[in-house]
């Protein structure tokens, strides 16, 4: 009696969402040849939601067979379609459209309509709208949500549903398309679907709020997502997506210590699935964080890792290049990334660093240009955080000019609304400028505040980078900001030294290598001409330094 209990056991733990239980009780099961083609299905889905890729694609194709075996051709081609997505998702696009052409294959010969037609122009639909044409893929989309409706299936409503939202969003009928997907979101979190739909629309609805900038709306559902993942302890191939869009949206309000812990766990699970496509993602932010904490070896190497994993590293590695003092390389790289980027949504994240590398290299006209397109673009998708950016750019280009006086009032304007959506690193980007503009109208004082508040929020998040720049082009009167040559990241680490900390308590604390720590407190010794750890502290201390 050990077996069928141990097969009901693994049915009751699936229908539990209890996954690696399910594994384990269905695997069982299987290895005494106890189980039917549908358990086999469950098997599949509970080994990749515990992230055992590979064999759950195995199972698939045994399932796809044994449905074959038993004359059962709809159940065959269901089972071959998600073997196709799995297989897309990981990358493996021929194997994916082969298992898709042997789906519609055998859809092909059957006499009566089912619900497996209408999965089969999802695929179809996502081709023309990776294509550039959206109005191509509402289509297919549709017709999938009718034949969806005819069978009261949920999977293929709400992947409908998401689809023509994404689609909507493509020709800029913004409000429509993210009524649409709140719809396919409202059946998500009622528990309407399977699970792996579940995490199909969860990551895609997430990734599209960010994309167009509706923060609001991407913060709501990256906290339901959260919820999802941690109400299933077992599921693993979404979850360090969660990371990846909790950690986006941390950066954004400024819990960089918090966003850092979520972005280094992302990288570490993610990268353990071969072709994980939010892999990319979280190498990329990762190295975002390194550039703008100054440590620009780890950035380097994060945006190649990025890049492996399919995500281009611009315009990140085009500001790098500009920090690293390579103005003509940065240059050729962000204007190379501007033309390749027409969708207005790409581009939109390629304009504000395009801007301020043009300006930097007094290419005004074309940082104008620039201005114009990521005004027009915020314009399109009503998105708040956008048009602040928008803003502050126009207002940055009209300080290039010398004009610092209308350029107050857009940088201004730009903060304020930067500050309303609780944007902390780009606000004090803004009052920086807003600093510099005061400084050129002679309102020192002002100048003051406006600087030191940015100072301020940039030693808290530990933004060494825009630090270190503000100590290039502003001059302090105040003993606190003799660096004795130091860089801010280098005086950050000497204040560590100082307590006694380790090299890898430093790394720990400052999320960044030994080996990276190692190569500050050699330059620091050398800068400040000591022989040892000791004398440095000793002479931090006696220069008021610390």
């Amino acid at each position: 009696m050990a077996i069928p209990n141990t097969l009901e056991g693994g049915r009751k733990a699936f229908r539990q969402k209890d996954w690696n239980n399910a594994y384990i009780l269905l695997s069982s099961a299987d290895h005494a040849h106890q189980t039917e083609p549908e358990d086999i299905r469950r098997l599949a889905t509970a080994a990749y939601l515990t992230g055992k890729v590979s064999e759950s694609t195995e199972l698939w194709a045994r399932a796809h067979h044994e449905y074959l075996e038993n004359d059962k051709k709809r159940q065959a081609a269901n089972c071959a379609f998600w073997l196709g997505i799995i297989l897309f998702n990981q990358g493996e696009k021929a194997q994916g459209s082969g298992w898709m052409a042997r789906a519609a294959r055998l859809i092909s010969d059957l006499s009566q309509k089912c619900v497996e037609e209408g999965l089969l122009l999802i695929p179809k639909a996502l081709q023309h709208l990776g294509e550039g044409k959206p109005e191509r893929a509402y289509h297919y989309f549709s017709k999938a949500g009718e034949i969806g409706e005819q069978f009261d299936n949920q999977d293929l409503i709400t992947l409908s549903r998401l689809g023509q939202g994404q689609a909507l969003i493509h020709q800029k009928k913004i409000n429509k398309g993210t009524t649409l997907l709140d719809e396919a979101m409202i059946a998500v979190i009622s528990e309407e679907i399977s699970p792996i739909v579940a995490g199909l629309v969860y990551c895609a609805v997430i990734e599209t709020c960010q994309k167009i900038y509706d923060l609001q709306r991407a913060q709501e559902w990256t906290a339901a997502l959260s919820r999802w993942c941690d109400s299933q302890p077992d599921l693993v191939p979404y979850r360090g997506q969660c990371l990846v869009r909790r950690a986006e949206i941390m950066q954004l309000y400024g819990k960089w210590t918090e966003a850092m812990e979520e972005v280094h766990q992302a990288c570490t699970l993610l990268s353990e699935a071969t072709g994980e496509p939010a892999a990319g993602e979280a190498f990329y932010l990762q190295a975002e964080f390194h550039r703008l904490q100054g440590d620009f070896t780890e950035a380097e190497e994060d945006y190649r890792h990025a890049s492996k994993w399919g995500r281009k590293p611009q315009p990140g590695l085009a500001l790098l290049r500009m920090a690293q003092g390579e103005a003509d390389t940065a240059e050729a790289a962000i204007r190379q990334a501007e033309e390749e980027q027409k969708n207005p949504i790409a581009r939109s994240k390629i304009l504000p660093a395009y801007i301020d590398i043009m300006l930097a290299v007094d290419d005004i006209r074309a940082a104008q240009a620039g201005a114009a397109d990521l005004s027009e673009i915020a314009e399109e998708f009503k998105a708040p955080f956008l048009q602040a950016m928008a803003v502050r750019a126009e207002g940055k280009i009209i300080l290039k000019k010398g004009e610092p006086q209308k350029a107050l009032d857009k940088l201004l304007e730009g903060w304020t609304a930067l500050k309303r959506i609780g944007a902390s690193y780009e606000s004090a980007k803004t009052r920086m400028l807003i600093g510099l503009a005061y400084q050129k109208l002679g309102d020192k004082d002002s100048a003051g505040i406006e600087l030191e508040a940015a100072r301020g929020t940039f030693q808290q998040l530990g933004a060494t980078y825009d630090l270190s720049t503000m100590d290039s082009f502003i001059q302090y009167t105040s003993s606190d900001h003799h660096t004795h040559g130091l860089t801010s990241r280098e005086l950050q680490v000497l204040c560590l030294v100082a307590t006694g900390k380790t090299n890898r308590e430093i790394g720990t604390e400052l999320y960044i290598s030994e080996r990276t720590v190692d190569r500050h407190v050699s330059n620091i010794l050398a800068k400040l001409n000591v022989p040892s750890r000791a004398a440095a502290t000793a002479y931090a201390y006696e220069h008021d330094m610390i």
